[in-house]
């Protein structure tokens, strides 16, 4: 039996290029400058409003593109949504930078959401910096792209500026849709929403990790699928949680200590996020945030009131920090872009037996396999592994109803991608 560390899945990977914080800062203030960028903003003024906004991320893209080539193919995608936040209807956009990998239909997205809004979620109006939330999370995306784009991935990565997150979650809706409309096999969606600021409520510091949140059970299984879930122990091994736990692997590679806090819950409490709609769909998705939020720095109208400053200004935001979640994005798209698909599953027999054996389906593409496995006592990370050539194998004096197991594609070069977790295998 072959075991290995951990640690070995990520060394014949390229390290990932490092982010510029003082270039995010110039974009960030760039979005600023916009005014305000409510999605029921002009669409019509150059210089203030999410038309502008929108315009100005577009051209970012393409000026991105022309340095590589021709790499990055800029899309605008929109659709006409109408809701409480929106009665007489708004148009929705969404600016995408596509960068095609060798594999057109197998995608990784990164997005941040491009408007901004202030205490009433209506006016269209008034200033509406958003600084942190969420020209932070554009200002990642178009890091990201900078970085990227100067390589070239097995997978598809797009990059997007939602629209419409403060009116309904529309602009990802729009994209979750569009995804599903053209085939994407959707490796990971990383929402990136409120990741520039190192100063929480009240003063608190933490500028040592990133919430990474993530669901256990899908929001796209039925009940059937749900027990059989639960019958499994795979509560915490869904797609989405496998994610971030190799989210967490690989900022465990980047050298500083910065760390992943692995929220097991959607989202924060009571609240949702651009990820939600591709959970839906049954994508990988989770949601990046800060450790700790400020929030008389959210959703308020630019004021001071008995001593106390509100508004989401540039001011507030600490992009060393911003630079560190960005790197992890990064690290953690070159390893899923430059990895093959997971496989669609993987089985389980060993029913009254000291050994269990291990089965899955081919990856088109991969080099061959890694089998990982722990004790079911709670245990959250892998302990052990194993690499193979073909698509089974045996664990001897692994008893399956002690142990959990799951198997990921490896590209020639180690890239590896998301485990998937193994359940029954179906009856004869």
């Amino acid at each position: 039996m072959a075991l290995f560390l951990l640690a070995a899945a990520a060394a014949a990977i390229t390290p990932a290029p490092r982010p510029d914080p003082q270039r995010m800062r110039a974009d960030v203030a760039a979005m600023v400058g916009f005014g305000t960028r409510h999605s029921l903003s002009t669409t019509t003024d150059p210089k203030r409003g999410i038309g502008a906004a929108r315009t100005w991320v577009a051209s970012r893209f393409e000026a991105m593109s022309k340095e590589c080539g021709g790499c990055i193919t800029v899309e605008r995608i929109d659709r006409r949504f109408t809701g409480p936040r929106a009665p007489g209807g708004v148009v929705v956009q969404d600016v995408l930078g596509i960068q095609k990998g060798r594999d057109p239909n197998r995608v990784v997205i990164v997005g941040g959401h491009l408007d901004s809004r202030v205490t009433d979620v209506m006016d269209a109006t008034s200033d509406a910096p958003g600084a942190n939330d969420d020209a932070s999370g554009v200002a990642l995306v178009l890091e990201a792209a900078r970085l990227l784009s100067k390589r070239t991935f097995d997978a598809t990565i797009v990059y997007v500026a939602f629209s419409a997150e403060e009116q309904g979650l529309w602009g990802a809706e729009l994209l979750a849709d569009t995804a599903q409309q053209r085939g994407w096999q959707v490796t990971a969606m990383l929402n990136n929403d409120i990741v520039g600021n190192s100063i929480g409520q009240g003063g608190v510091k933490d500028a040592g990790r990133v919430r990474v949140f993530s669901e256990g059970i899908r929001a796209s299984e039925d009940m059937p699928q749900q027990l059989t879930r639960r019958g499994i122990g795979g509560e915490d091994d869904g797609p989405s949680r496998a994610l971030a736990k190799t989210i967490a692997d690989v900022a465990g590679g980047i050298p500083g200590g910065f760390q992943v806090f692995l929220d097991r819950r959607p989202d924060r409490f009571g609240r949702g996020g651009d990820h939600e709609p591709f959970l839906k769909r049954g994508y990988p998705a989770v949601r990046f945030s800060v450790g700790a939020e400020n929030w008389d720095a959210q959703h308020q109208d630019l004021r001071t009131e008995k001593g106390v400053v509100y508004g989401d200004t540039i001011d507030r935001m600490d992009f060393a920090y911003l630079g560190r979640v960005t790197a992890i994005n990064v690290a953690t798209i070159t390893r899923l872009a430059a990895a093959p698909a997971a496989p669609a599953s993987a089985s389980l027999v060993g029913d009254l037996s000291r050994d269990t054996q291990v089965s899955w389906t081919p990856v088109p593409g991969a080099a061959r396999y890694r089998v990982r496995w722990r004790p079911n006592d709670g245990t959250p990370k892998w302990t052990a592994m194993r690499d193979v050539d073909d698509t089974a194998t045996t664990l001897v004096n692994v008893p399956v109803d002690d142990h959990f197991v799951a198997v990921s594609a490896l590209s020639a070069d180690g890239a590896e991608s998301i485990p998937t977790f193994a359940g029954r295998a179906a009856r004869r």
